[in-house]
């Protein structure tokens, strides 16, 4: 009798810790809904839904790309940084050019450039002259925030075209322009990681990089092409916030490297690399940007909230250790 009490305990707390193992972020998502549903009558109106897609959209992209990144087991701490240089370059682009169509396409073309530069150098030092992900990303970091300021002589640049507003601004059927550029970007990235070859070298990579090699994988081409992605989505997302703003600002982006990591982390990705989803990634972002729209409507101020933000991504880390573990 004593065995059978003990092995359905011993069943259940399995099943307990499979289920938050699965579907945690789901079920932490779900609570968090309900309990600000519960403290604020503004939380669940349409308006509000919208604003936390539209607030949560620059992150989220940029999340993206550090999903790929992490997933290879490395790190991107250039991200904030990247997301000021590609708005100012996109700016003065956008401001040095004629007609408006054909400034916006230059602006685009010279601000995803710069980002694509930035990761395909990164990725370079990082495969070629093996130096970790970690000090790599930091001195881009520095350098370009750095440029950044350099190239503005630290000011905003203004008087932009009123169209270029419409980017980051304007809606399509009631659903902001970022959102939808969102929604577009974790749609290609969930196809290229669940049904392409790259996705699964990109895996294999992170679960085991010398195992990959010996079974014929190019482990640096892999690499190289995960910090490209990550600058490039970067950048895409510095032109969106430029818009936003209606300007190129120097010190935009700064500590989103930080809330990033934080969203793919809290989704379910491991930092040691080789397991992780863009859904996860996806839950992560929306569970932090809710938070923060939560703590907001029921005026919690700021300092609260980066507390409570710490010990959320503390007890992410904790279950991806357990999750190792088990």
């Amino acid at each position: 009798m004593q065995r059978e009490v003990a092995a359905t305990r011993d069943f259940s707390r399995r099943s307990l810790t499979r289920l938050l193992r699965d579907y945690g972020i789901a079920i932490a998502l779900l609570v968090e809904i309900i309990l600000f549903a519960q403290f604020s009558p503004y939380f669940l109106t349409a308006e509000n839904l919208v604003n936390i897609t539209l607030q949560v959209s620059i992150t989220a992209i940029i999340a993206v790309g550090m999903t790929f990144v992490i997933l290879t087991a490395g790190i991107d701490l250039s991200v904030g940084a990247l997301v000021a240089l590609s708005g100012v370059i996109a700016t003065s682009f956008l401001k040095s050019v004629g007609s408006f169509p054909v400034a916006l396409m230059i602006a685009m073309l010279g601000g995803l450039g710069v980002g694509a530069l930035a990761g395909f150098i990164a990725g370079v030092f990082i495969t070629r002259f093996n130096i970790t992900p970690f000090i790599v990303t930091l001195a881009i970091m520095t350098i370009s925030r750095g440029i950044a300021f350099m190239y503005t002589d630290g000011r905003p640049i203004w008087d932009l075209p009123p169209e270029f507003a419409f980017l980051g601004s304007g809606r399509v059927a009631g659903i902001p322009i970022p959102t939808l550029a969102m929604m577009f970007v974790y749609g290609i990235a969930y196809v290229v990681l669940n049904q392409t070859r790259f996705g699964r070298y990109v895996y294999a990579v992170g679960g085991n990089k010398e195992a990959a090699r010996l079974s014929g994988i190019n482990t640096n081409s892999v690499i190289l092409w995960v910090y490209v992605i990550s600058g490039v989505l970067a950048a895409l997302s510095g032109i969106l916030l430029s818009s936003r703003m209606n300007s190129g600002q120097p010190n935009a982006g700064v500590m989103y490297e930080l809330d990033v990591i934080a969203a793919v982390v809290v989704g379910g990705t491991s930092l040691f690399g080789g397991r992780g989803s863009i859904i996860g990634t996806f839950l992560g972002a929306m569970l932090i940007g809710i938070l923060r729209n939560g703590l907001n409507l029921v005026n919690v101020n700021s300092y609260v909230q980066m507390v409570v933000l710490g010990v959320v991504i503390l007890l992410a880390v904790m279950l991806d250790q357990l999750k190792k573990r088990s």
